[in-house]
């Protein structure tokens, strides 16, 4: 018998399923590309079409080049009399590590393999990056990398957030991300924050698929290359590869899809069992691997204890 789904659930994927009925022509998201990659349109719909899961948010993988946004600068806060660590009241918003923030933006972004064979022209170009500038040069030589705005090529595979209604079903949903090869896939949350049952979020991921290399900077408002043409066409070859890979494995965890929606696949839930998180497994392990070596040493320190066969006392007299 199919257990009844949380109402919460109920609602988040009524409408979010309302939303992604609307025609593409009309839809919009929060991501740049404002809709959902086709190369994994077919993998949404498979998934929420099971009962029990419901996508959130999702991206097939992409190749990119972003100028990072700018930085609290060292200049801005000498002139302001701020010493390093006391930015309380300053309004000014800086870029975080990485980049993000702070007015940084997209140069180029491809949500498919690039097909090298029809380029035509330099990679800097296409990137939107112009030719190395002595100035912007020099000032990386001295070392001045804190006032400098990088331009990073990435390579991001697929990443897609579940949100589900049960922990068995999260636990399923993250054993098949598992075995698809999306090895940094786990909950975002186990718990609700509101009364009722939980409704576990699920990302799945594999970040050993990601590549980043710095391959240029911003002055003067311009966005110059500091890679040689080779580099940029090898950084796009082995993204290519990268693709290829990231689309074996979401069409392996589409071949488990029917195992998720399986009532098969509920392993523990007819024996009454309830999710185990990983860190209480570990513990779990931990405690019986403990006990196992204790009944050992137990066992080995009675053995040293046995003693040993002497001969009869009076066997000793008659040889005195």
């Amino acid at each position: 018998m199919a257990q009844r789904l949380p109402p919460s659930f109920v609602a988040k994927k009524q409408k979010i399923l309302e939303q992604l009925a609307i025609p593409a022509e009309e839809y919009d998201d929060l991501s740049p590309k404002g809709s959902i990659d086709e190369g994994i349109l077919d993998l949404i719909h498979e998934i929420n079409a099971l009962d029990g899961c419901v996508t959130t948010s999702s991206c097939a993988g992409r190749i990119s080049v972003f100028l990072e946004g700018k930085k609290k600068s060292a200049s801005f806060e000498v002139e302001n009399g701020i010493e390093e660590g006391e930015m309380i009241g300053v309004t000014s918003k800086g870029a975080g590590v990485g980049g993000k923030g702070g007015g940084g933006r997209w140069l180029f972004v491809a949500h498919d393999p690039v097909d090298i064979s029809n380029h035509y022209g330099p990679w800097k170009g296409l990137f939107g990056m112009q030719n190395e500038d002595i100035e912007g040069q020099e000032l990386l030589s001295l070392g001045a990398t804190r006032d400098i705005r990088f331009i990073h090529f990435k390579f991001e595979p697929m990443i897609l957030h579940v949100l589900t209604a049960s922990l068995q079903r999260a636990q399923n949903v993250i054993s098949a991300a598992l075995q698809a090869g999306f090895r940094e896939s786990g909950a975002l949350n186990l718990t609700s924050s509101s009364p009722g049952s939980a409704t576990p979020m699920i990302g799945i991921r594999s970040m050993g698929l990601a590549l980043e290399s710095v391959i240029g900077f911003e002055s003067g408002g311009k966005e110059f290359c500091m890679v040689p043409e080779y580099q940029l066409r090898n950084l796009v070859e082995i993204s290519n590869d990268r693709f290829r890979e990231n689309t074996k494995r979401i069409e392996r965890f589409r071949s488990l899809l029917p195992e998720i929606g399986s009532e098969a696949h509920e392993k523990r839930s007819k024996q009454g069992e309830g999710w185990e998180d990983t860190q209480v497994r570990r513990e779990r392990k931990k405690a019986e691997g403990l006990k196992k070596a204790q009944r050992i040493k137990q066992s080995a320190h009675q053995e040293t204890k046995t003693p040993e066969e002497v001969p009869d006392v009076g066997f000793l007299e008659q040889n005195t």
